[in-house]
């Protein structure tokens, strides 16, 4: 057992949403060694099928088990969505998190009114994984998904504030946040991609300063901690942990963009080029 708490808990993404995760289970868990895959060579997953995205979910798992994880985190919205039961059915034994159960729970239990908003990808939001969710916790909870397509390049762009990212803000949300009639209005909004949180400045200024937003990452750290505590696979006390970075394109755009995610500078000693 002490052998397997040494090794890395994994984390995968399409592109850089992840690093928002990646960032909170590092400052949850800094005594863990994690190692994140950004399948950026077929970003973005949102727009893709489901088979498509299942495919590629199952490529970039069988990529991160060749460094003997300890755990799986498929630090990715769509593909949790889409494909988290695929992954638990192919690798039995090997624990296997996904995003959306942490993320309905902080939004059922953030919300006072029981109005929440969830924005995500298209496929997220098609796929209902967020709606149904929040259901079983509160059956009561009135759930609006909208997809927000643009705000996956414009993170990965670094574009992450100003009037053209307000802007399409506006475009997506003012109809539900700022209706033309008197209506009971959503106190809470559900950041159902792991790529919106640096978005979360511009969207505050959108939706206004009484709509609790809320960001999966930290509810998923804990989540993670309590997995690894419960299976006994925590590294022990004292430990350091040690972090690396694999993406399947482009090594130097992930440098300059996934600084932005991390709160951090990046070193391209840090980053690898891997193929699926």
């Amino acid at each position: 057992m002490k052998t397997a708490c040494k090794r890395p808990v994994a984390l995968f993404d399409s592109g850089m949403g992840g690093l928002t995760v990646f960032k909170a289970v590092a400052a949850c868990l800094p005594g863990e060694d994690l190692i994140y895959l950004g399948d950026t060579a077929r970003l973005p997953y949102g727009t893709k099928g489901r088979d498509t995205i299942v495919r590629y979910t199952l490529k970039a798992a069988q990529k991160l088990l060749e460094y003997d994880v300890k755990m799986l985190v498929t630090a990715c919205n769509t593909a949790t969505a889409a494909a988290l039961p695929t992954l638990c059915e192919h690798f039995v034994g090997l624990p296997v998190l996904g995003v959306v159960e942490p993320g309905a729970l902080a939004a059922a239990k953030a919300s006072r009114n029981g109005r929440i908003v969830v924005i995500a990808t298209e496929a997220t939001i098609a796929g209902g994984a967020y709606q149904q969710a929040i259901a079983r916790l509160r059956p009561e909870a009135y759930v609006l998904g909208r997809a927000c397509t643009l705000f996956v390049p414009l993170a990965e762009e670094g574009w992450i504030g100003g009037a053209l990212v307000e802007g399409i803000a506006h475009r997506y949300l003012d109809d539900i946040f700022s209706p033309p009639v008197t209506a009971p209005r959503p106190d809470t909004l559900l950041l159902g991609c792991t790529h919106f949180p640096p978005l979360l400045p511009a969207l505050k200024n959108v939706v206004g300063a009484h709509v609790h937003i809320v960001d999966s990452a930290a509810t998923t750290a804990e989540h993670i901690r309590a997995e690894l505590a419960a299976r006994a696979l925590l590294r022990g006390e004292g430990a350091i942990g040690r972090h690396r970075f694999l993406t399947t394109d482009n090594p130097v755009r992930f440098v300059r963009t996934g600084s932005l995610f991390l709160g951090r500078t990046l070193k391209s000693a840090e980053v690898e080029l891997v193929d699926l």
